[in-house]
């Protein structure tokens, strides 16, 4: 089995066994990694692939934010939920934006927020993983937790 083929497996298995507020991170990583790209796509000095680069990774990760908006629950998730669409909404209108202008500005502010989002979910989830490993299962059904996702 070659490198390739098994660094896919692991990503597969990576991504069907982890738990949905995990899938969250991954996605939340998948958007900053692609956000950076295109950050870094606007040093190039070569206008063709500046425009490439710039609209290749920001179509991307309009992508990811429409998938998180998609996944929501919000009859579960409430207010939470709600607001977050609203959020994913603005980051996807706003990458859009600044796509159609090349603003970097306009990049870095959709970037610092959605670190700022992937930093508080990877905490929650963190907090919740050692919540659920020092809850005896006896009483981890009666626990309530936070579900977004469908």
């Amino acid at each position: 089995m070659s490198y390739a083929s098994r660094l896919q497996a692991y990503k597969t298995s990576a991504v069907t066994t982890a738990t949905p507020g995990h899938l969250v991170v991954m996605l939340y990583d998948g958007a900053i990694k692609f956000l950076n790209v295109a950050l870094k796509g606007f040093e190039s000095e070569d206008p063709l692939e500046l425009n490439l680069t710039v609209h290749t990774n920001l179509s991307k990760a309009q992508a990811v934010f429409r998938e998180l908006r998609f996944a929501l629950d919000t009859e579960k998730g409430g207010e939470l939920a709600t607001n977050l669409a609203q959020l994913y909404d603005y980051f996807d209108r706003r990458l859009h934006a600044a796509n159609m202008k090349k603003s970097r500005e306009m990049v870095e502010e959709v970037h610092r927020h959605a670190t700022g989002l992937r930093d508080a979910w990877r905490e929650s989830v963190a907090k919740s993983t050692a919540q659920q490993a020092t809850t005896p299962a006896s009483t981890e059904a009666a626990s309530p937790s936070l579900s977004l996702l469908g």
